[in-house]
């Protein structure tokens, strides 16, 4: 007998970026493990990226609720200048230099619409779906945050029709790496706060995308947490001859929290001492990049080396990343960086190419690559070992060789993801 579950979800295609895959991908599997998905999402969201490649992996005839929400980004754009057509970028990043009216309306985004500005969808949300689920029932609801309101709406519903809910957290929410940027007063900090804790106390089951967030939750005092992480979908088929030069490409945003300085540092000595190196060297950025790494790019000498990309659709981007030798990963450098565990990291391992990570070695990227054998992680200040792996990569590449390939990587795909997440739904409903 096929089940349903209703998924509530900011993100969803035509909208690109890492956040739309998480429920995409499990959505595409689901039908395969008895359950059937029915999608919740706005009408006009304010997408970071559109990416239509993505539509291709909604699976045919499901069920996709939209309404329409209001959102402040109007009034964000108009006091920061910004065009009425021009995209937000992820998180606080900043792509030029913020003023007073950004830190501004940074107050205000923090301050009157908690937990996100997606608030005021809570309510018409809640209405629109009561009325809904009397017609049309599921047996086990599903909010995926940030943005936060989505639980909060998931929330409601439980309690007016008594549906299991799993909250499932893709980043922090008070311990996320900017949440100590945001202007808040004591009401807005100590409001987050007591929204994240009924969260986590009042839905039967909560869904973590790493070890350590399970952790973290687990030390709060809560137990019923699992740990699935995000993954690859089929391993790419190689296209088309490499990248012409040693090529280092990083794929997704990159704010501050997350620049290489001594990677920086560590090529441009290179460049500066190794005239073959500094002749087959390109650095590929796809995404979003913080205006502070742009600034140091440029003080080591390196912008030369440099190419860089807005966007690039999803099934493009898993190509290119089988086209470069090294594939660059940055972690926050921030109190949580232990348990973070991106998208783009998995799509990585699914590629095939050596992994070149700058972050904690005690990580939990660090235990997949160890187990993996997909590359190598260095902490944020060992520039010593961080050079000495780039020499090593670099003669790799210049005798037309690469690592080990990756192995045991198949415990990370999405249908195996999801048969887990089929096997947590029954669970949490039996």
């Amino acid at each position: 007998m096929t089940r349903k579950v209703l998924i509530i979800t900011y993100y969803w295609p035509p909208s690109g970026g890492s956040a739309v895959l998480r429920w995409l991908k499990f959505s595409k599997y689901l039908r395969e493990f008895g359950w059937e998905p029915v999608i919740y999402t706005p009408f006009n969201p304010e997408p970071q990226e559109t990416d239509e490649s993505l539509m291709a992996d909604i699976p045919a005839d499901i069920e996709i609720i939209k309404t329409r929400i209001v959102e402040p980004y109007g009034i964000y754009k108009w006091l920061t200048g910004k065009k009425k057509d021009e995209r937000l970028g992820v998180a606080l990043m900043n792509e030029k230099k913020s003023g007073l009216m950004s830190r501004f309306s940074l107050w205000i985004r923090s301050n009157l619409f908690i937990p996100d500005p997606r608030v005021l969808w809570i309510r018409p949300s809640v209405n629109y779906l009561t009325q809904y689920l009397k017609q049309h029932p599921v047996d086990v609801i599903v909010s995926t945050g940030p943005p936060h309101s989505m639980h909060l709406i998931a929330l409601r519903l439980k309690k007016k029709t008594g549906l299991k809910w799993i909250a499932d957290f893709r980043d922090p929410w008070t311990n996320i790496d900017f949440y100590k940027e945001l202007i808040l007063t004591a009401y807005a900090d100590k409001r987050h706060r007591k929204l994240e804790n009924i969260v986590l106390h009042q839905a039967d089951h909560i869904i973590t995308v790493s070890p350590g967030m399970t952790r973290e939750f687990k030390n709060q005092g809560l137990e019923h947490i699992t740990t699935l992480t995000n993954g690859y979908d089929n391993v790419p088929i190689l296209s088309g001859e490499p990248s012409k030069g040693f090529s280092i490409l990083h794929l997704g945003s990159m704010p501050k929290s997350r620049n290489p300085e001594n990677l920086w540092k560590v090529l441009s000595a290179l460049v500066s001492s190794n005239k073959n190196f500094a002749s087959l060297l390109k650095i590929r950025l796809i995404g979003r990049i913080d205006v502070t790494i742009m600034e140091s790019i440029r003080q080591h000498h390196l912008e030369g080396f440099v190419s860089r990309e807005l966007f690039v659709p999803n099934n493009q981007a898993i190509q290119l990343l089988t086209q470069a030798s090294v594939l660059l990963l940055c972690i926050n450098k921030t109190a949580n960086a232990d348990g973070i565990l991106t998208n783009k990291f998995f799509e990585y391992l699914s590629a095939n190419r050596p992994v070149l990570a700058i972050g904690p070695t005690t990580g939990d990227v660090s235990v997949i690559l160890n187990e993996t054998n997909a590359g190598k992680i260095f902490e944020y200040d060992d520039i010593d070992s961080l050079k000495a792996q780039i020499l090593y990569l670099f003669e790799l590449y210049s005798q037309h060789k690469t690592m080990t390939g990756n192995s045991g990587i198949e415990k990370y795909s999405r249908r195996n993801l999801t048969r887990e997440l089929s096997v947590l739904l029954n669970k949490v409903i039996s």
